[in-house]
């Protein structure tokens, strides 16, 4: 198989793809899923404890959440997507997809705080609304992260099948068959502690990976010389030769921050690691995290950028073959084969985290608060969630057979979580908000979405119009959000308003043409208009302390904790089994 086109390319010693090989594949995959095997074992407990399986104690130590919130965020998905930002959208496509990544999380720390104080034993964000708000709110956050979890699970199972397919001579459906069983194996046995742990041991191996693999790359292709020739054989566009594309900022930084923003606030994989760190903890876990996310994710996506200047053709037409096909068609078998640790503690770091996060949203929010907390059977608790973990690797592989675009898939579920993204914040900030605005905001943002995402109605005439103005002021939302964390509403309602009179002028008759950054942008203005309307008037004043009171342990063991180095104690909490009424 040619893995170039035109001159200027420089062949590969062969000018075929490095295969590891059968064994080669095998004996890597042993060694991996064998090692995380062994550290899932060793943490195990003969009677495991139904809240460390799903938080760990609540008290993780520094070096341990910080890796795992670095391995969950650099998943394979990110690494291929990235790829894909840089072999589209040229040099600023891969910084497009980056750094706003990496800004995101950084966005996290701030709400995290707030969230962390208002419910410091929670497990899941679904069970703090919950107890904020009742069984609609909860079931409707509860809902919208096993979607996401599902689909994350379904793209990092797409990735392993597409690098073990070009890698080896084993085919797609084979990969993903492994990849599954591998990454089930070790978090079916301790959940989300073996999670935790075993993303310490993967992140070493991705960053040390990608030192290795970025540069040999750069330097085998020809280095500098490689964008002149690229350039010169007209393998890449103006746009893409900007560092300042517009088109790249439209199309994928733009619906990137969007998206991502949604992702910090609505994941549970990131609520799950939030949850489970020390509280003193949180700002240096995220700020570490976001340094070690943001170089790592754009130098892979470099390697698209070189694909485009070198005028590659994506294996199979797919885009999703660019990372291994580049890594196996210009470096020798030894570098294959960090290549591929890479991409495979990538893809598992973030598949055990969401199937940790599925079987907490089963365990809380579907069993442990319809039955209440006092009457909750751990044993049972621990039962459904290792059943979930089963049941939702079986669904993954079923939808990664459709090898959907992973680029598309992440943008999808962020502007669906774009829905949420205000209704959540504001009921851990404002006492009015009640379960009717949650819900109602929610539905009416996701009615609008739908239609202009898919472009189900054409936007033309006065539909376009009242879209853009809604997509307009979305940037406004957005920009606030972000502001709020930081310094707080007044700096927020100024940002916010001037954000949005300064998109006034272009915004109209320009943003219908890129339906993803506005279908994005009219998720958050409609949850917010709606919320905000349907609670300003509200006589509700909400009491901050019941959460603490109503979401706690299910467990009564005084289990250990990963890292148990906590400086002091959380604060009491009664037992009080169900949510008010509102």
């Amino acid at each position: 198989m040619s893995a170039t086109k035109g001159s200027n390319v420089p062949p590969a010693p062969t000018g075929e793809i490095h295969q590891l090989g059968i064994i080669g594949v095998i004996l890597l995959l042993l060694l991996f899923y064998g090692g995380t095997m062994w550290m899932s074992v060793a943490i195990s407990r003969k009677k495991e404890n139904a809240d460390d399986y799903m938080t760990a104690g609540n008290r993780i130590g520094f070096g341990v959440s910080a890796a795992s919130m670095t391995a969950t965020w650099i998943w394979a998905s990110s690494m291929y997507a990235s790829v894909t930002a840089g072999y589209t959208y040229g040099v600023s496509g891969p910084i497009h997809y980056g750094l706003w990544g990496a800004l995101m999380i950084l966005f996290i720390y701030p709400f995290g705080k707030r969230i962390r104080k208002v419910a410091p034993k929670a497990h899941t964000l679904a069970e703090v609304m919950y107890a904020r708000h009742g069984r609609s709110s909860q079931l409707m956050l509860a809902g919208s992260n096993v979607l996401g979890s599902v689909i994350s699970l379904t793209s990092n199972f797409i990735a392993g099948g597409a690098i073990i397919a070009m890698l080896s001579p084993l085919s797609f459906g084979s990969g993903i068959v492994i990849i599954a069983g591998g990454v089930l194996l070790y978090t079916l046995w301790s959940g989300f502690r073996a999670s935790v742990l075993t993303d310490f041991a993967q992140v070493i191996a991705m960053l040390g990976a990608a030192v290795v693999i970025i540069p040999a790359v750069f330097f085998v292709v020809g280095g500098p010389q490689m964008f002149a020739d690229g350039v010169a054989a007209g393998h890449v566009t103006p746009q893409q030769e900007s560092f300042f594309s517009s088109e790249a900022f439209m199309n994928q930084g733009a619906p990137y921050i969007a998206a991502v923003l949604a992702y910090a606030i609505g994941n549970q994989t990131i609520a799950q690691r939030l949850f489970a760190v020390r509280e003193d903890l949180i700002k240096p876990t995220f700020i570490t995290a976001t340094v070690g996310y943001g170089a790592t994710v754009i130098g892979i996506g470099m390697i698209g950028v070189m694909a485009l200047y070198l005028g590659i053709e994506p294996a199979g037409g797919d885009v999703n073959n660019l990372l291994p096909q580049m890594v196996g068609t210009y470096l020798p078998v030894a570098l294959v084969a960090l290549a591929f640790i890479m991409i495979i503690g990538s893809l598992s770091s973030t598949a055990d985290s969401d199937l940790s996060a599925l079987s907490s949203i089963v365990m809380t929010d579907i069993y442990g608060q319809s039955v209440g907390r006092k009457n909750v059977n751990p044993k049972f608790m621990l039962l459904i969630g290792r059943i979930t973990m089963i049941v939702a690797t079986a669904a993954a592989l079923f939808f990664a057979t459709a090898r959907f675009n992973i680029l598309d898939l992440l943008v999808f579920v962020g502007a669906l979580w774009g829905c949420l993204v205000f209704p959540v914040i504001a009921s851990f900030y404002w006492k009015k908000v009640t379960n009717k605005a949650f819900t109602v905001s929610v539905i009416v943002a996701l009615a609008v979405f739908l239609p202009v995402r898919f472009t189900l109605i054409p936007l033309t005439g006065a539909w376009a119009f009242f879209v853009e103005a809604l997509a307009i002021l979305g940037v406004g939302v957005v920009l606030g959000i972000m502001a709020f964390g930081f310094f707080g509403l007044r700096p927020a309602l100024i940002i916010g308003a001037v954000a949005t009179i300064a998109v006034l002028p272009f915004g109209f008759g320009y943003l219908r043409d890129y339906e993803t950054l506005t279908g994005s942008l009219v998720a958050y203005s409609v949850s917010f208009l709606v919320c905000y309307l349907m609670s300003v008037k509200s006589s509700q004043n909400f009491d901050f302390s019941v959460i603490k009171r109503i979401t706690g342990d299910f467990d009564e063991e005084d289990a250990p904790a990963v890292e148990d180095t906590a400086a002091g104690e959380n604060p009491p909490r009664g037992d009080v089994p169900a949510a008010p009424g509102h």
